[in-house]
C-alpha cells in the first residue's frame, strides 16, 4: 500500500486505512448519555420538590382560612360564652377554639374604680394530617367584652 505525503498546510485529508474518521466513540457517546440523565434525574427532582412545596402551601392556607373563619365565627357570636369548642370541616381538617377568661381590665389601676369590661383569650386551632404526622396552625386573640353583672 502506497501513501502519499501531503505538507503540513495542506486542505487535502489523508484517506488511510489508519486515519481517524471524524466522528463520536462509543466512549464520548456513553458519557454524554450518563451526564444526560444525570441532569434530566436533578431536574426532576427539583420539579417535584416544588409540587411537595406547592402542596404544603396549600395545606397552610388552607388552615390559615378555617382558623380565621372559626375565630371570628365565635367572636361575631351573639351568645359569646367561655369554654372549648370542637368541629371538623371535612374528612381531614379538625378545629378547635378554646375561649378562656383572662379577668376584669382593671389590673392595675385604682381598687376604687369598677372595670366595665372583661378580657377573653380566644385560640382558634385546625389540625390536619399528612400521611402519618399530623400538622398544626394556631392563632389568638384577646375579645374585650362588656362585663356581664350578675345578680346577687
Amino acid at each position: 500500500m502506497k501513501t502519499r505525503i501531503v505538507p503540513h498546510n495542506s486542505k487535502f485529508l489523508c484517506f488511510s486505512p489508519l486515519a481517524r474518521s471524524p466522528g463520536f466513540t462509543l466512549i464520548e457517546t456513553l458519557v454524554a448519555m450518563m451526564l444526560m440523565a444525570i441532569s434530566l434525574v436533578i431536574i426532576l427532582q427539583l420539579f417535584s420538590g416544588g409540587l411537595n412545596s406547592g402542596k404544603i402551601a396549600e395545606d397552610y392556607t388552607r388552615a390559615v382560612f378555617y382558623a380565621r373563619e372559626k375565630m371570628e365565627e365565635h367572636l361575631l357570636s351573639d351568645d359569646f360564652q367561655e369554654g372549648v369548642f370542637e368541629g371538623s370541616i371535612d374528612d381531614n381538617y379538625r378545629w378547635r377554639v378554646d375561649i378562656t377568661f383572662s379577668g376584669s381590665g382593671d389590673e392595675g389601676e385604682d381598687e376604687d374604680e369598677i372595670s366595665l369590661v372583661d378580657l377573653f383569650v380566644v385560640e382558634a386551632s385546625v389540625f390536619w394530617s399528612v400521611g402519618e404526622r399530623e400538622r398544626a396552625f394556631q392563632i389568638s386573640t384577646l375579645k374585650i367584652a362588656e362585663k356581664r353583672y350578675e345578680d346577687e
